[in-house]
């Protein structure tokens, strides 16, 4: 173990993680020349395209004649938990910044995690090449950040492999060798994915003991036995091996091809061991719920297949079937936040050619009714009507921001406009402000951070937590059409919000309905009252073109006939919303 070296790369995303993890394979000759290319640690098209990581990427390179494991994790707020499990895997972090962006709210946020975990953070600043980087000013800013002497803030550029060597030197001389408290066998599982012929594969590290090919383990907190098929390290594709001892980083493959066994933070340990799990396991509960619905009900089977696979591969995601009168069947699925709930819908579409529709997000309340019943909603349609309802309570979240000075008057009436409760400001010493503030989870789902990122032209960073439930203003908005309830259109709306939400809406119907034989009437209610209506005039036919002449009279009759018909449709009439119409609401189009 005292040849061994467990780091990962923390970062604000863009800020070249991951072309620094490629130099630092060329430097070490794990991977040759002519198999290099961008990102190699990015598996999917998906991170490549986007230029983040999504799933975490462990590789064993070898410099200096010791054993450097790396974990290049997502830098993104939303899989902070499977974030906090890879650091548990390791004894050090390089704390990455940008020499053109300097420190930003994301940045903080992973720091946290890293010295909750008491590791070792070595400061780095990259991208030292580009003409646009403040090299010194940013070092100076992130050492009165971490507390430490500029002159041991180390300098690299993942572009031209300046300071990489350098780099993993640090990493050799800083970063402390693993160390084991037992001698039963245990692993931290902190990541896994799932093959069609070998089932779940664990990424694992082993924190005592060793783990051997064939052994029979078992899950600590789900309790499932197996045998471990194969046992192996990553270079960065897998390499079988006879086995893993303490301290290393590797793969087992389970076989096992059934979803919600395996969890992110659970441990494996010896089939017939009674040796604890390691601390901080927690399962993942979702923040947020959408509904997915196939365009064609025919790929219902199909969807359902899909979200079975993805089931496996992350076991953050959750889901259950439901029907929509408008839409059809299709399942309600809970994410971790909006990226998480981006990266499934997206891969949903590539890796199984299915054409989706996404309903709005929505976030979780728990309403207490008037007969001291306490439900938990997180669907519009289950939301109960206001005379039933005796207080309701939904997600806060305390979010950073850091944005130039400049922008500040209109991030502040940003956070106006999304009833945000600001409560500090503090001034950066590079001169820009970070404000941290309260807000509800759900108006950080109404298009908050495109809203950020465009009064402040791209330059505000976010990042945000979760601080637990607090009292809510928020009603239930339904739309009539003909008088009659469209449960589809149905949404959970701050009441602040209601009565101009419920107009937006009825004006966006009133354009895309198509007209009936009857005058039809579009109304938005809430809290008991319409609060919006528009109406759309009804087609006419002329009933009296076939005549030609003749006593005014029969003109009149006929008229009359006409006039009896609309009113008996206007009674009985039942309108029916074209599919694309709820395709475009759902859209936002």
């Amino acid at each position: 173990m005292q040849n061994i070296r467990n780091f990962s790369i923390i970062a604000h995303i863009d800020h070249g993680k991951s072309t620094l993890a490629d130099r630092m394979l060329e430097v070490t000759g794990t991977i040759p020349e002519r198999k290099m290319k961008d990102q190699v640690l990015d598996q999917m098209d998906l991170e490549r395209e986007r230029g983040i990581t999504i799933k975490m990427q462990p590789v064993r390179m070898r410099w200096r004649g010791v054993t450097l494991n790396l974990i290049d994790t997502p830098g993104h707020i939303d899989f902070s938990y499977e974030v906090s499990r890879a650091l548990k895997a390791v004894e050090g972090v390089v704390l990455l910044v940008d020499a053109t962006q300097g420190v930003q709210a994301q940045t903080l946020s992973v720091l946290a995690l890293a010295r909750e975990q008491g590791l070792v953070v070595i400061p780095v600043l990259s991208k030292a090449d580009s003409p646009l980087a403040r090299t010194h000013d940013i070092a100076t800013e992130l050492a009165l950040l971490l507390d430490v002497d500029e002159e041991t803030i180390m300098v690299t550029s993942g572009k031209t492999g300046k300071g990489v060597a350098q780099l993993l030197d640090a990493v050799v001389e800083t970063v402390p060798p693993p160390s084991s408290g037992c001698n039963d066998d245990r692993a931290l599982i902190f990541d896994f994915q799932y093959s069609d012929h070998r089932g779940i594969v664990l990424f694992v590290r082993v924190a005592d003991g060793e783990l051997t090919k064939g052994q029979k383990l078992k899950f600590a907190a789900a309790g499932e036995q197996f045998n471990a098929l194969e046992v192996g390290i990553f270079t960065p594709e897998e390499e079988p091996k006879d086995r893993l001892v303490a301290g290393e980083i590797g793969y087992v493959v389970t076989g096992i091809k059934k979803p919600g066994i395996v969890g992110v933070g659970d441990t494996v340990v010896d089939a017939r061991s009674k040796t604890d799990a390691l601390p901080g396991y927690r399962e993942p509960s979702p923040v947020i719920w959408a509904s997915i619905y196939p365009e064609s009900q025919d790929d219902l089977a199909l969807l359902r297949q899909a979200l079975e696979r993805m089931r496996l591969m992350d076991s953050s995601l959750s889901y259950e079937e439901e029907a929509s009168g408008i839409m059809g069947r299709g399942f309600r699925c809970g994410f971790l936040g909006m990226l998480h709930m981006e990266i499934i819908t997206e891969r949903l579409r590539r890796e199984f050619s299915l054409e989706l529709i996404v309903t709005l997000p929505t976030t979780v309340y728990e309403v207490t009714l008037k007969n001291g019943n306490v439900d938990t909603v997180y669907t519009p349609t289950r939301f109960p009507d206001d005379g039933e309802v005796e207080s309701v309570r939904e997600e806060w979240v305390r979010a950073s921001i850091i944005t130039p000075a400049e922008y500040l008057g209109g991030v502040m009436q940003v956070l106006y406009e999304h009833e945000a409760t600001v409560v500090s400001t503090d001034t950066m010493p590079d001169g820009r402000t970070q404000l941290v503030c309260s807000m509800p989870l759900r108006e950080m789902m109404r298009n908050f951070f495109d809203t950020l990122k465009n009064v402040t032209s791209g330059f505000a960073s976010l990042s945000y937590e979760q601080v637990g439930k607090r009292d809510a203003e928020v009603t239930r908005l339904d739309i009539l059409i003909a008088e009659e309830r469209a449960p589809a259109f149905s949404r959970i709306v701050s009441t602040k919000r209601v009565e101009s939400e419920g107009r937006e809406m009825v004006a966006k119907l009133k354009d895309m309905l198509p007209r009936q034989q009857f005058v039809l009437k579009i109304q938005a209610k809430s809290q008991g009252r319409i609060i919006a209506g528009e109406k759309l005039s009804a087609m006419r036919k002329d009933v009296t073109a076939k005549l030609y002449g003749g006593d005014v009279t029969r003109k009149n009759k006929l008229l009359e006939k006409q006039k009896k018909g609309k009113k008996r449709a206007l009674a009985r009439g039942k309108v029916h919303i074209p599919h694309e119409v709820f395709m475009k609401v759902m859209r936002n189009e």
